[in-house]
């Protein structure tokens, strides 16, 4: 059995493995290779409704064959990138209707599959307004003031860091998603104490930092960067092919981002790659809280659930190709 982690605050793992995850409502979903969970820690019974659930943790758990062996393409760079994504969104969105319909009084029925679908859609709808059209339309109100593409391109992002950074902020202030962000802290601890190869328990997770390198929040501050270089040599395109550039561009952005965020993950001990995951590493303070030792028990039943069938660290090459999944 591994040792106890030393009384040293804020640990971090040198390590990286291909595990990740994402905190849902009141449990963490955790995937591996071929495996992945979500814990979900339930109302008690005769709980009164509103109090912060105390009952056991209800695990379920699924196989997973990564679409990135389907076809050889899908793990080419960047393509690995754009399908490992769509496919944590799509598990992700799962693993929010599991912990949605967790929470609901048994008497109840659960959320439905066209409901939960339409979220989906206005989510991704939303997102891709709020960060790439409303940006684009705000630089080119300013157009006739912007002399030159790259001008054009810099201010856009500003304004779409700078939105971003908003919206972070304006959530991080919001009461209902305090227990997420909880658990969002508690899932980043447990696979830092799981790359340490430490002994997964809440307290050895407990003294890990709740900021981990892949965490999708810096993913999407790389993308803000990214997208600078992708769309630059558009220059000032008219209004019209400006939208659709955006839209379009997304997974080319996203793809590279994600090899950007994998590859700061594997150097994470060296002085350069610390230096560049400085500013993603400080958003998410705005998006992850220290979680209690009942969270971090969440956490580790759901990874716990992924370590039963499968090790991770003993993947193939081919088997862990787009699969170092942000954190």
């Amino acid at each position: 059995m591994s040792a106890e982690a030393p009384a040293t605050p804020d640990l971090q793992a040198t390590k990286d493995a291909p595990v990740g995850g994402q905190a849902v409502l009141e449990g963490v979903m955790m995937r591996g290779v071929s495996t992945w969970a979500v814990a979900v820690r339930k109302a008690a019974p005769e709980q009164p409704e509103g109090e912060i659930p105390a009952g056991e943790i209800d695990v379920v758990s699924e196989p997973l064959v990564s679409w990135v062996k389907r076809h050889r393409v899908y793990r080419l760079p960047v393509i690995r990138g754009v399908v490992a994504l769509a496919e944590s969104l799509s598990i992700g969105f799962k693993a929010l209707g599991i912990s949605a319909n967790a929470q609901m009084p048994e008497e109840d029925k659960e959320i439905g599959k066209g409901m939960w679908t339409g979220t989906v859609v206005f989510a991704v709808v939303f997102a891709v307004a709020l960060f790439f059209l409303l940006p684009a339309f705000l630089a080119n109100l300013l157009r006739q003031d912007l002399h030159n593409g790259i001008t054009f391109v810099i201010v856009e992002k500003i304004f779409r860091v700078s939105i971003f950074i908003g919206y972070l902020w304006l959530i991080a202030r919001m009461k209902d998603l305090q227990r997420v962000f909880e658990y969002h802290g508690a899932e980043h601890k447990t696979i830092s104490c799981y790359e340490a190869g430490l002994e997964l328990t809440p307290e050895n997770a407990k003294r890990f930092s709740r900021l981990h390198p892949r965490c999708g929040t810096s993913f999407l501050l790389i993308v803000m960067i990214v997208a600078i270089f992708v769309f630059a040599p558009l220059g000032r395109p008219v209004w019209y092919v400006l939208f659709i550039s955006r839209v379009v561009g997304i997974p080319i952005v996203a793809g590279l981002a994600f090899e950007l965020i994998k590859w700061f993950g594997r150097n994470r001990t060296k002085r350069w790659a610390r230096i560049l995951m400085w500013p993603g590493m400080q958003l998410q303070k705005l998006t992850t809280r220290e979680p209690d030792l009942s969270q971090l028990a969440v956490a580790i039943a759901a990874l716990g659930a992924v370590l039963a069938v499968e090790n991770p660290r003993e993947a193939g090459a081919e088997d862990r190709v787009g699969m170092e999944v942000v954190a």
